[in-house]
């Protein structure tokens, strides 16, 4: 139904589209992702490195990050410190082959809220997916809910799937 709409004389307001960045250096796993999400009715940009990813966060406000981590140029890690010191208030999911544990443990401010271990399948994703968008209280809550304290409970919107 088009915006502003009417139903039986009332106005209806279209409910707007999460809006959800996919980053993969790898082109085929970026599409996979993003068709998924797409039928799962998500807006989805895309980018090729966490540089571009970087680009559109300045840009445009997103819902959701989802990235990989071994990357040319911005890695996955290096992102996520870049959208924490700027104060972005993004939950991030860190689809990846290798997961950088040690990095983690050592700087916990640093940790996703979820981590994807590839191959991963259609039902990890889009249930990690929607599982951090409710957690983050992007289900109707406001943004500030999805903030953890880093250093007292730095856990507390982790997923490991």
């Amino acid at each position: 139904m088009p915006r502003g709409a009417k139903v039986v004389g009332q106005p209806v307001e279209m409910i707007p589209k999460q809006r959800i960045l996919v980053v993969d250096d790898e082109p085929m796993i970026r599409l996979i992702n993003t068709d998924i999400l797409l039928d799962a009715g998500f807006q989805v940009d895309t980018a090729e490195d966490g540089s571009a990813a970087w680009d559109a966060l300045q840009l445009n406000n997103y819902d959701l990050l989802v990235t990989d981590n071994q990357m040319p140029k911005v890695c996955g890690v290096e992102l996520i410190e870049k959208v924490r010191v700027a104060g972005m208030v993004l939950p991030v999911i860190m689809a990846t082959a290798t997961l950088p544990d040690e990095l983690f443990t050592e700087h916990l401010w640093l940790q996703p809220f979820a981590m994807l271990l590839k191959p991963y399948n259609f039902v990890e994703f889009i249930g990690a997916v929607k599982a951090i968008l409710h957690v983050a209280g992007h289900a109707g809550a406001p943004a500030t809910a999805l903030v953890p304290n880093w250093e007292s409970s730095p856990l507390t919107f982790s997923l490991r799937l």
